[in-house]
């Protein structure tokens, strides 16, 4: 799939995963609209990446995916800005396994997933307008296993892989040509990593413990599998596990995409 002047929209683009999605995107001539909650950073990256690609190849657009009115402004933006959509990615997401923290976790992963993915549904699929494309969710390695440390966390996750692969064995929806895929990363350098704490885990030392254990993937590394994911037409359903093990990293498709 050949990404040049395709058109693309990142949640949670501001920092993190998102941010390197979005470069990732750029880098090869998409154009991409980013939204996050923190204008303050937003507006820092969009300078920051308007200074390496262009003004008009990016853009940025405070919202909050919780928030339904939102985010069919944002989409409605990125239609009248940048054209209609061709690539959707899912990425907003916070950890939190106190109260309340746990029911803004499944406000943020679970709802404003499943928001941003029937919203793409609308805007991209053939039969209402759209160019059809591919919808990737970010889920976790934390949603393909049972994680006690993270129940609330693992529970979301786990959810969006249901929704995605549900959606993708749709008749109506793989007709409308849109791809729906998985992307699950086990331990990344971001800040939901660094910044682990007793409010969105339950033993923050065995936590660590198992991280080390682990290995922890640069952002860089996950955004190849991301890119797979975008790039490659026969992948729809797919959902693809990246990890780090003693410095090397693996990736593997955990369930087959979907014929």
């Amino acid at each position: 799939m050949d990404l040049m002047g395709k058109v693309a929209l990142v949640t949670g683009g501001a920092r993190g995963l998102g941010r390197t999605f979005t470069e990732a995107l750029l880098a090869q001539r998409a154009k991409v609209c980013f939204c996050d909650v923190n204008e303050t950073l937003g507006s820092k990256t969009l300078q920051e990446l308007q200074s390496k690609y262009g003004d008009r190849n990016v853009m940025f657009q405070v919202c909050d995916v919780t928030k339904q009115q939102q985010m069919e402004n944002l989409f409605q933006s990125v239609k009248e800005k940048l054209g209609c959509l061709d690539i959707v990615c899912n990425n907003a997401g916070i950890g939190g396994e106190t109260h309340p923290l746990w029911e803004k976790a499944v406000d943020v992963n679970l709802k404003g997933s499943t928001r941003g993915t029937l919203l793409a549904l609308d805007h991209m699929r053939t039969d209402r307008g759209g160019n059809g494309g591919v919808i990737v969710n970010v889920s976790s390695a934390a949603g393909l296993n049972v994680n006690p440390l993270c129940p609330v966390y693992s529970a979301t996750k786990a959810a969006i892989i249901a929704l995605t692969r549900s959606l993708a064995m749709n008749t109506d929806v793989k007709s409308a040509g849109v791809r729906l895929n998985v992307l699950c990363p086990a331990f990344v350098d971001t800040d939901l990593v660094k910044e682990m704490n007793d409010d969105n885990c339950l033993d923050v030392t065995k936590a660590h413990h198992f991280i080390d254990v682990i290995g922890v993937m640069t952002k860089e590394e996950t955004a190849e599998s991301f890119m797979e994911l975008v790039c490659d037409i026969n992948q729809n359903g797919a959902v693809l596990k990246c990890s780090k093990i003693d410095g090397k990293q693996y990736t593997s498709i955990e369930v087959k995409p979907i014929t």
